[in-house]
């Protein structure tokens, strides 16, 4: 089968290279972003370049910061876990494992959770397989919400960083220009979640994610007068989003030919990892191409790693962790496990994971000194 994927344009900045090249520019040397003294890398959860454009008017002063090719593309999935991951650690999914929302652990069949599954089903730092950028030998931070701090995830992603937590946003800014602005060479990652939070709950398209884009407009513009001239300022974040109605969710239901021969499933409602039982591999991806062709990409584990969706290279390892076959929905729709008891999920509006534009090019927004 042929397989028609979307593909990035030849000279589109990817979201591993970010942290690289700015750490180039506090080496003094030429690349994407100008010399600077220190940096901040500012992610907004959720805020993909698209959705942005879309409400540029309740977003005046990022608006005017950037054109329409200030933009990186994120990796795939498009989802928090792997985004944040490959940011931080410069690779992709196929190198540092952490390939989706929910994967099965080759060793146990347990399907965990990525993002919360460090302390809870007992990942370790070792699940990681690429070493963070802030081990490296400069000062380093995370600036984040309290709830973070020593979390599994952050622990893994961010090793060796000094965490500042403060829950207020405009306190976050203000930490973050105040490490900036006093010590030379440091790199700080400041991290807001609110945006996401928001469109999962309420819509991309609803006044309270309006509301929240307006707030955080505001807080970047508080930051951008904060910091000083020689300090450069990155916007970006880890992925877009995309608004599911509940009467576009594809419901899977016992006795469906869709989960015959499914021992499991993970990923999320836009990308999952569908885990056969032992023989029903074919039989299954047969049947999804069949039933959704028309409406997602479908692809076997071997057809995803050689199409490079997770990045040129995937280890043995990691491949282990992949689903036996991927759908990565291409409409407007999400699939839900229906045959499960918690029905919570399927309260969620905003959605991301899969290879749309709209979830997978961000901003990559400059001030400061690298405007």
């Amino acid at each position: 089968m042929t397989l028609s994927l979307p593909a990035d344009p030849p000279r589109a900045r990817s979201l591993t290279g970010v942290v690289p090249q700015v750490f180039r520019s506090l080496d003094g040397e030429d690349g994407w972003f100008a010399a600077s003294r220190s940096a901040i890398v500012f992610l907004v959860d959720g805020l993909g370049a698209l959705n942005l454009r879309a409400r540029a008017g309740h977003a005046r002063f990022l608006a005017r910061v950037g054109l329409r090719s200030d933009v990186a593309r994120t990796v795939f999935p498009s989802t928090t876990a792997a985004a944040l991951t490959s940011l931080l650690t410069a690779t992709d999914a196929g190198r540092h494992g952490i390939a989706g929302y929910r994967l099965r652990v080759p060793e146990t069949g347990a399907v965990v959770n990525q993002l919360r599954g460090w302390d809870t089903d007992g990942l370790d730092r070792s699940w990681l397989r690429a070493a963070p950028l802030t081990d490296e030998d400069r000062p380093t931070y995370v600036v984040s919400k309290a709830e973070y701090a020593g979390t599994g995830l952050t622990d893994a992603i961010m090793h060796g960083a000094i965490f500042v937590g403060a829950d207020d946003l405009d306190q976050r800014m203000a930490a973050a220009a105040e490490i900036a602005n006093t010590v030379d060479g440091a790199f700080v990652y400041l991290y807001a979640p609110e945006l996401d939070a928001v469109g999962h709950k309420h819509g991309w398209e609803s006044e309270r994610w309006l509301e929240t884009l307006e707030r955080l407009d505001a807080a970047a513009a508080l930051l951008a007068r904060a910091i000083a001239p020689d300090v450069g300022l990155l916007v970006t974040a880890d992925h877009g989003m995309v608004d599911v109605p509940r009467h576009r969710h594809v419901l899977l239901s016992e006795g469906d030919r869709l989960v015959h021969g499914v021992a499991e499933i993970g990923g999320e409602p836009r990308m999952l990892h569908l885990y056969a039982e032992p023989g029903c591999e074919d039989d299954l991806l047969d049947a999804w191409r069949d039933a959704e062709s028309g409406r997602s990409w479908v692809l076997s584990r071997a057809e995803a790693v050689a199409s490079g969706l997770f990045g040129a290279h995937v280890d043995h390892a990691v491949a282990a962790r992949l689903g036996d076959v991927l759908v990565a929905a291409r409409a407007t729709i999400a699939y839900y496990d229906d045959r499960v008891a918690d029905k919570a999920p399927q309260k969620m509006i905003g959605q991301h994971g899969s290879l749309t534009d709209q979830e997978r090019i961000v901003p990559l927004l400059r001030l400061g000194a690298y405007a």
